[in-house]
């Protein structure tokens, strides 16, 4: 079966499976000898007990032959021993189950799930520790079904033992209730019985109680009506607190689940409400050697950042300084993130001197020559030259950097939609209007992306990118360094410059007409 779990969700289900398997294999083999003795002792001569010793009996047959796990007499011993008042008895039942639970690959009959819903109905915590224990770890290997569960009524005993007050009892049915909340059925049971104690469990002092309820928070954040009951029971104040937690993964699951939050506007004035408090928190998260946290972080801010007092925030609390940090990561969807927030922040003209005097287009220069740059980092990375350049007419800040280069570069990458050709020949047709820079592009362009430029001019599938080359060409200085790259192409300039005056689109016909005039001259 498919997880229904993130990355970092399943990575820590195993770890937690594997420090739980450890444990059990230095139990195991005591446990079969125990087994064996209790059937062979002679007080299990009585008629009470002879039924008793007989469920023992088959328990420890099901240990000795896998093939007896499943059949009728072992689950008959299973409802017995789990039925009984006797709380050994009931633990022996459990202890079983946390043995199949860690040998066991293939799916459980939801018959065998019958004595774990009475397991968990015993008044002795120390059964319901590790019944749940068990059914935490057949969740992580998807050896149970989770609807199975839900219509078992298991969520109930769960959802008690939040309040049972016993860190290990509060951390497997975190882990329980985590692991079900994906499941549409169990969302009702956990509204009504769970937000309010899962609330209270994620401002424990114990680690693991912490982390299991931020995990199971975080996946009731991935419905649009529990995002909202969530938000009514004041779920954001918790998991703003919980961003300041040492635990990384904790801050992982609090941020990730903000992030949820704040992707619905309807949830903003509330999040906005917590003051600089939330803001400032993030960009501290921002600022994080744990690059995921870091970059989720960026994305919950890029989602409140449309608010211009959000960025008025992250302006003045020097944003830019983890932005850039997170550019030099070596994954793809972290450097996304930074560039979205940067897009954002740059389409406010206020905010474009402090990005340009903090070397954003530096960052963005070295970026667009790092052969990771993908077409989306570069339609991102060129939107944001644009708008800098827009609002800061400071042509030594663009020479300095490496972002003329890198847009040429990128010109020739095969791999390239046309929709990011347009944005980057937009942004050359932009900087090629200040003097200086058209000077330096006209002395520092090579063959191939004259090349390159002419073909993309005479391409009929998108008009507007072909108008966009065209028009760079146009504005190169006709140099004597310049012109020997053009006049190989003649012939293919020719075709196109008829194509142009063929057109009815007037702004084709006047750039025909302007290039042709020139390169007359």
């Amino acid at each position: 079966m498919a997880s229904d779990h993130c990355d970092s969700c399943s990575r820590l289900l195993r770890d937690f499976a594997e420090r739980l398997r450890r444990v059990w294999g230095e139990f195991e083999y005591k446990l079969k000898e125990v087994f064996r003795g209790i059937v062979q002792c002679t007080c299990f001569g009585n008629a009470p007990e002879r039924g008793t010793a007989q469920d023992l009996s088959s328990l420890q047959l099901m240990y000795d032959d896998k093939s007896q796990v499943f059949n009728q007499r072992s689950l008959q011993a299973l409802n017995r021993l789990a039925a009984s008042q006797n709380a050994d008895l009931q633990m022996t039942a459990a202890i079983y189950y946390s043995h199949i639970s860690h040998h066991l690959n293939s799916p459980l009959p939801d018959a065998f799930l019958v004595p774990v819903m009475a397991l968990l109905l015993s008044p002795d915590l120390d059964v319901q520790k590790t019944t749940s224990f068990s059914l935490v770890n057949l969740l992580v290997k998807n050896n149970v079904c989770k609807e199975s569960v839900i219509k078992m009524g298991m969520l109930v005993p769960l959802l008690e033992l939040f309040q049972s007050g016993d860190p290990t009892a509060q951390c497997h049915s975190c882990a329980c209730v985590a692991m079900l909340a994906s499941s549409e059925l169990s969302r009702d049971a956990i509204l009504v019985d769970g937000i309010i104690p899962l609330l209270a469990l994620a401002k424990s002092y114990d680690p693991a109680v912490q982390q299991n309820a931020a995990w199971a928070l975080l996946h009731l954040t991935q419905s649009d009506c529990l995002r909202r009951i969530l938000c009514q029971a004041g779920a954001i104040p918790v998991l703003v607190l919980l961003l300041q937690c040492s635990n990384s993964e904790v801050q992982f699951c609090s941020c990730t689940a903000l992030c949820n939050i704040a992707a619905i506007q309807e949830h903003h004035p509330e999040l906005l409400s917590i003051g600089a408090h939330l803001s400032k928190s993030l960009l501290t998260l921002m600022s994080s050697s744990v690059q995921k946290n870091s970059a989720q972080a960026c994305r919950c801010l890029q989602s409140l950042s449309k608010n211009v007092w959000v960025q008025e925030q992250l302006m003045d609390c020097s944003c830019v300084l983890p932005l850039k940090a997170l550019l030099k990561s070596l994954n793809a969807a972290w450097i996304e993130s930074a560039l979205t927030l940067m897009c954002t922040l740059s389409a406010h003209p206020p905010n474009c001197d402090i990005l340009i005097n903090e070397g954003l287009l530096r960052e963005i220069g070295q970026l667009l020559h790092h052969p990771r740059s993908n077409s989306v980092l570069i339609s991102l990375s060129c939107k944001i030259i644009t708008d800098l350049c827009g609002a800061c007419m400071d042509e030594q800040a663009v020479t300095q950097s490496l972002c003329l280069s890198g847009l040429l570069r990128v010109l020739l990458s095969p791999s390239l939609s046309d929709e990011t050709l347009l944005h980057v020949t937009l942004c050359l047709h932009h900087l090629m209007t200040w003097d200086g820079l058209r000077t330096k592009l006209s002395s520092s362009v090579t063959p191939e992306q004259v090349w390159r430029l002419v073909e993309l001019s005479g391409q009929m599938r998108n008009s507007q990118l072909s108008y966009n080359s065209a028009a760079i060409i146009h504005m190169f200085k006709l140099t004597e360094d310049f012109l020997p790259l053009l006049r190989p192409h003649y012939g293919a300039v020719s075709k196109y410059l008829l194509l142009f005056l063929k057109t009815r689109d007037v702004k084709f016909q006047q750039l025909g007409i302007s290039t042709i005039v020139k390169l007359k001259n």
